[in-house]
Order: C-alpha cells, then sequence, then structure tokens
C-alpha cells in the first residue's frame, strides 16, 4: 500500500557504484566510497560534495569516517587514512596480499579483513602493523570488536592473565563458515565458533548480554555466548542467505536473499514479524524510530511500520542494487551501484509514525488504568484489560 517518493536531491559526482556509505559521529558528514576508485565526502548540512579522495589503484570496497578522518579499503590490498578538510592522504597501510573488504576502527586501533584469509591489527597514529590474525581457511568477510572488561567478570579475567595487558577480542567471519573470536594482544584464537554450513556474511555484537549474532548464506542466524563459545539459539525461517543484521532493543532485524525482512524476539527465539514487498535480496537495512527501512536489489528502498510490518512508502529512482543507506536529521541517503547518493525526505513518515506511538501509548495507559479499576473491584490477580490501536 506503499506510495511512491521523489529523492530531494541526486548526487551524480561518481563515475562507478558506490559500495558503501558511512556517516560521522556528529552527524555533519558523509563517505563514500566507489568502484571509481575515490571516496567522496558530503555535508549533511547542504548534500554538497567537501572532498574528493584520490590515490587507490583499484575500487573501494568499504570505507569508515569519523569526525576528522576518514579510512577506505580498496581491492589494491591496502587501506587509506585521510584527512577530512583538507583531503590529504595521511597513511597507507599495506601488508594484505588480496582484497581488503572491511574496515574498522575502535580506539586506537584499525582492523582490516581480507581476501588473503587474514585479519590484520594496525595502529591509527603509526603506518604500522600491530598484530596479523591467522587460522580461517577462507576470506574474511565482516569484523567486531569488544574488550573483555564489557563481558567477563573479574575471576574469569584472572584466568586470561597472559592478555591482561590489553582485553581488545576480535571478532571475524569468514566464508570457511566459521567466526573467530581473538585476543588482539597476542593474536592468538579464543574461541572458534562451530555451528555455520554456509559463509559468515555479517556480525552484530551484544556485548553487555554477552551475546553474538552471526548470518549465513546457510540461511539461518545463530546466536552466541561470546565468553563460553556456546551457541545458544538458531533462527531458522529465512528461506535464502541472510545479508544483513540490525539489533534494536532485543529485536533482532534480519534481511536476506529470500526477499524478506524478518524480525525475532532475541530472548525467545521466535519470529514475530516478517516485511514482504521486496523484488529482489534485501541489500541493507536501518531501523528509525519506529520505522524499518531496506534497500533491495531491486533498486528500491522502502519503510515499514516496524510493529504492524505495514509498507508505508517506496523510494524509486536508483537503477542497481542500494548498498548501504543511512538517516540523519529525517533525512534517507541512499547509495547505489548506479553511482548515484539520493537524499530523500522522510519527514512526513517520520511524523505520522510519532502521532501513531503516541496514540498507542495512550491507548496503553488509558487500558493499564482500567485494567487497574478492574482488579480492584473484582479482587482477580492478573486480570488485565488490553487495548491494540490498528494501523
Amino acid at each position: 500500500m506503499g506510495n511512491s517518493g521523489s529523492a530531494v536531491k541526486v548526487c551524480t559526482d561518481h563515475q562507478g557504484g558506490i559500495n558503501w556509505l558511512s556517516l560521522s559521529p556528529d552527524g555533519q558528514r558523509l563517505l563514500t566510497g566507489s568502484e571509481d576508485g575515490t571516496a567522496r565526502l558530503w555535508s549533511t548540512a547542504d548534500s554538497q560534495c567537501h572532498g574528493h579522495f584520490q590515490g587507490h589503484e583499484s575500487y573501494i570496497t568499504f570505507c569508515h569516517l569519523e569526525n576528522e578522518a576518514a579510512f577506505t579499503c580498496s581491492a589494491d590490498h591496502t587501506i587509506r587514512k585521510w584527512d577530512v578538510m583538507t583531503g590529504q592522504c595521511l597513511a597507507i597501510y599495506r601488508g594484505h596480499t588480496s582484497i581488503v573488504n572491511r574496515i574498522l576502527v575502535a580506539k586506537d586501533y584499525l582492523f582490516s579483513g581480507s581476501y588473503d584469509r587474514t585479519a590484520r591489527c594496525w595502529s591509527v597514529d603509526k603506518e604500522k602493523q600491530i598484530q596479523e590474525f591467522r587460522g580461517h581457511r577462507n576470506c574474511v568477510l565482516t569484523l567486531a570488536h569488544y574488550s573483555s572488561r564489557d563481558v567477563l567478570e573479574e575471576e574469569e579475567e584472572e584466568e586470561e592473565e597472559e592478555e591482561k595487558v590489553s582485553r581488545d577480542l576480535l571478532v571475524t567471519g569468514s566464508t570457511d563458515c566459521t567466526v573467530k573470536v581473538w585476543w588482539v594482544s597476542s593474536g592468538r584464537c579464543y574461541q572458534t565458533l562451530l555451528g555455520h554450513t554456509g559463509a559468515v556474511l555479517c556480525l552484530i555484537l551484544d556485548a553487555p548480554n554477552r551475546e553474538l549474532f552471526s548470518g549465513s548464506t546457510d540461511y539461518t542466524i545463530r546466536t552466541w555466548n561470546i565468553v563460553t563459545g556456546e551457541q545458544l539459539k538458531v533462527f531458522k525461517e529465512h528461506q535464502g542467505s541472510v545479508i544483513c543484521l540490525e539489533l534494536v532493543n532485543r529485536h533482532l532485524y534480519s534481511g536476506s536473499a529470500d526477499r524478506t525482512v524478518k524480525c525475532w524476539l532475541v530472548d525467545t527465539g521466535e519470529r514475530i514479524q516478517t516485511y514482504k514487498a521486496h523484488k529482489h535480496s534485501v541489500s541493507t537495512l536501518k531501523y528509525h524510530a519506529g520505522i524499518l527501512f531496506t534497500g533491495s536489489g531491486d533498486a528500491c528502498a522502502r519503510a515499514f511500520n516496524s510493529r504492524s510490518g505495514v509498507l508505508q512508502k517506496i523510494f524509486r529512482g536508483h537503477k542497481f542494487i542500494i548498498n548501504c543507506i543511512q538517516i540523519h536529521n529525517e533525512l534517507l541517503y541512499t547509495a547505489s551501484h548506479d553511482g548515484t547518493l539520493r537524499i530523500w525526505d522522510i519527514r512526513g513518515i517520520c511524523k505520522r509514525n510519532k502521532r501513531r506511538l503516541k496514540k498507542e501509548r495512550s491507548a496503553q495507559g488509558r487500558g493499564s488504568q482500567k485494567g487497574s479499576l478492574s482488579r480492584l473491584f473484582n479482587n482477580k490477580v492478573g486480570c488485565m484489560v488490553q487495548q491494540e490501536n490498528g494501523e
């Protein structure tokens, strides 16, 4: 039932497909990495291109933006650091022997994963490799990072005396069907998580709850205890590869090659919603203010009511797959393999959704008050009056 939307701006500066889109922590800038071998910096204030980073000898696979520095990785086997203000290349990290397909910046560390079957750790400020993580039998596709301080009790930490200098851990997912957890300080493998029968395409970490979620070409999502390595649950309802994951308020959203997104209750493993209407694989997704935004191989972005699953809007205009989406100040940014960055105004659906949420909270409040009176007069513990509002 969703209606079409037109982009408020179409940025066509790139000469090749855009593989990734990163938003700075302060929300002031966006970074795009392209098949044309360059990255571009965009202002969220005026949607203009304010930087053009050139130097890679092949296409850019992934990019990451901090407030003052930008990072790009490439099929030329290198990673580059750029000055956001001047566009100058500040560092080139060399060492990988194949395509670098993913990077992650955490604290003073830069992590990278490659088709050369390794992950590596670099000093952000020095063009120097600190550690190499070797043990996967095939390429490393996805990365996550956490500190043992976030998950280990004091007595458990004492068992890892040799790692006390640094409590940082790196998680890697590979096409060899495994997930590995590594001590950053030594490069030693702490856990190998076995269970998937297909390539691991995506990871999402919930360190406070000691949980890791992995999505795979075996059509499943698996939950792991990142301290013990125990497999906790297997989510099995997808009929295609699980391509992307998003975790919000103990709700897990999974986008798949089966043309759907599913929402799961993490604590029970129950699938509570399926979002349909896509005509191709779901390549990317993002939750914002009760709305689930998706990008697809059918060249459309979509907005769904996250609770009801109702399609609220279709964003048409791209010619090829949408690889990445970002949201800032009620603007939706979509980056596509067609080489364009498109900007869409989502104020209308955000406003409608806020009104709906306010109405639901009001109805729930009335239901709660009515339920309290019922218990008072009938003296029946547990009797509740519930009211549900449809769309």
